[in-house]
């Protein structure tokens, strides 16, 4: 893990504690289309990317309902509420102390790129990071594509750059651009399903700055 001096975050549930709110509000949604809602093991079992094939296994019919329309209802009650979701412990103190000893940081979400800006722009932190990168859409179709376009546009030596994230699909993404990752329990993904990708992983986002 040393001689990183490039960091990739993952921002919903890495660096934002989101993953008790996207289950709360995929919850609503099963519940007032009454099928069986999920508690946070089930949740953590089916989440994934594409999310649209994780709103199938959630339980979701698109015989029944288009995608698209979930997804919208999705995002508009996720809007309403974000506000009640705050960073990760450690989040403000972590990325600051890797600006302070100069690591280069950039956050790479499935998130929507003009509500990414202001969301991390209103915890104060922007100026820790490069640049932000997230999608055009809000239906999380996923990340290789746009890290692809990040590394292609930075010119991040590759073996120099690590992902910091909180699924299997950070991992992925990590393989497919070429960079290390570091993975952390307690977002979306158990840890169960994290020791699968075989790579380091670490208990609190205080821990990044010393495995670097």
């Amino acid at each position: 893990m040393t001689g990183h001096t490039n960091i990739i975050w993952d921002w919903n549930g890495t660096l934002f504690d989101d993953a008790w709110l996207c289950r709360s509000v995929v919850n609503g949604l099963l519940a007032r289309r009454g099928k069986p809602t999920l508690d946070e093991q089930r949740y953590q079992e089916v989440f994934d990317f594409p999310v649209r094939d994780y709103y199938r296994r959630a339980g979701f019919d698109f015989d029944e309902e288009p995608y698209e329309v979930l997804a919208t209802e999705f995002i508009e009650e996720y809007e309403r509420r974000r506000h009640e979701c705050g960073l990760r412990e450690g989040a403000q103190e972590v990325v600051a102390r890797c600006a302070g000893a100069g690591l280069k940081q950039h956050i790479l979400s499935a998130y929507a790129q003009h509500t990414l800006e202001d969301v991390v722009g209103s915890f104060g932190i922007r100026h820790f990071f490069a640049a932000v990168h997230g999608l055009d859409n809000h239906y999380a179709s996923g990340k290789e594509q746009i890290a692809a376009a990040m590394m292609a546009e930075t010119g991040l030596d590759a073996s120099r750059t690590v992902l910091v994230g909180d699924t299997t699909h950070d991992y992925d993404v990590a393989r497919a651009i070429g960079v290390s990752c570091v993975l952390m329990p307690g977002g979306h993904h158990s840890r169960a399903r994290l020791e699968t990708c075989g790579v380091d992983m670490v208990d609190s986002l205080e821990s990044i700055p010393g495995a670097l």
